[in-house]
């Protein structure tokens, strides 16, 4: 039990430091600890099976605030933005043939 609860230390330093660096504007560092932060909570989703009904119990109660946390820091990420598709612009020194006007 002791490995799951590091584990679930992991993700709550992890989702710390994500709200921090949020509040600092920094949302790719944010990013980062939010995703050390799934690891680890995968990490205890695989170990699930192996655990005895107790364990699951104290696990899952100690999961579920930090999971909550976790979705409410990703939430607060700003959207990624994309390029457009656009006409492409012409550039006048490209449309001058190098031989051509030599």
């Amino acid at each position: 039990m002791d490995a799951y609860l590091k584990l679930l230390a992991e993700v709550g330093l992890a989702v710390t430091e994500a709200e921090e660096a949020l509040g600092d504007s920094a949302p790719g560092r944010a990013e980062e600890a939010l995703d050390r932060a799934d690891d680890a909570l995968a990490q205890v989703r695989a170990a699930w099976p192996a655990m005895t009904a107790p364990e699951r119990t104290i696990i899952g109660r100690a999961a579920t605030p930090l999971r909550q946390r976790l979705d409410a820091a990703r939430r607060r990420l700003p959207a990624r933005a994309t390029l457009s598709v656009g006409s492409p612009e012409l550039d006048p020194d490209e449309e001058v043939d190098p031989l051509a006007a030599a």
